[in-house]
């Protein structure tokens, strides 16, 4: 937690792939990512197999950080959500990320239940809640390297001038990041970027949205601090998946499948085998 928190409080650009399950946590642990993040959308549908529409409750989210955090080795960047209820479940939220193992965590400004950022039907909390969910946030943690990231949905629902105003406020209750989801274009990033220049600024390349996809010079330019991936994996692995089972169906066979595949001693040692033939051979 102090090597991410210090990173992310100096400023120093850097990116984060999105995990959804404990296969796509140990393949992305293999690389030297500074972290990794827990996607509310992948893990929703990953552990449910239902919309990120409000349907998953706090106990399943925070099994998922648990399993997910204790399974790595680098820090883990949660999706909290709303908090999953008023003030006190945020209170519980905020003690049960931080004890499950993760880093950061960030809450959003919409009312309950929450929609995906990047789908319709959204409706927002004011802005004097959201400010009371963050001030409790912080107030609930332990760790003062336990990040509180605030996250706000207006830039979509209500325009640029509501999403900065709505910005300035969270930002004055000393939050240690900016979340503004949903850029439909690259002036809305330069406004928010050029307006909160003292404030690590995360942002989100989500495949489903609308946000101009960037590289990494170009977010550096212009400001931003973090960008996560969430769905990329996600949606490739959908589609891999997919692609498998449509071949199967078909040809009732596995020959004429053209996807990479990760076999025999190579999936063995992704998943820990060689540990348990350690241990088998050290108590036999």
């Amino acid at each position: 937690r102090e090597k991410l928190a210090k990173k992310i409080r100096s400023r120093n650009f850097f990116i984060a792939p999105g995990v959804f399950d404990m296969l796509s946590a140990r393949v992305a642990d293999k690389f030297n990512f500074d972290a990794l993040y827990m996607t509310g959308y992948g893990a929703v549908a990953s552990y449910l197999g239902l919309p990120d529409a409000g349907l998953a409750s706090y106990r399943d989210m925070v099994n998922r950080v648990a399993t997910i955090a204790s399974g790595i080795s680098k820090p883990l960047i949660a999706d909290a959500d709303t908090g999953y209820g008023g003030l006190l479940n945020i209170a519980q939220t905020i003690k049960g990320y931080e004890s499950s193992g993760a880093c950061a965590l960030h809450i959003e400004d919409q009312a309950n239940p929450k929609r995906c950022g990047h789908t319709k039907g959204k409706q927002l909390v004011s802005t004097h809640e959201m400010c009371k969910r963050l001030e409790v946030a912080m107030d609930s943690r332990t760790d003062k390297n336990f990040l509180i990231i605030a996250r706000t949905d207006s830039l979509s629902e209500e325009g640029l001038l509501s999403a900065c105003k709505r910005a300035e406020a969270y930002v004055e209750t000393g939050v240690d990041m900016l979340f503004v989801e949903g850029y439909s274009t690259i002036e809305e990033m330069k406004e928010v970027t050029l307006n909160f220049k003292n404030v690590p600024i995360m942002i989100n390349l989500s495949e489903a949205g609308c946000t101009p996809k960037l590289n990494s010079n170009q977010l550096m330019d212009l400001g931003f601090t973090l960008a996560i991936f969430p769905g990329t994996a996600f949606s490739a692995s959908a589609a891999a998946i997919q692609n498998v089972y449509q071949k199967l169906f078909s040809d009732n066979s596995s020959s004429n499948i053209s996807l990479p595949l990760i076999k025999g001693m190579d999936m063995h040692e992704l998943m820990g085998f060689e540990e348990v033939w350690d241990f088998e051979k050290k108590w036999k």
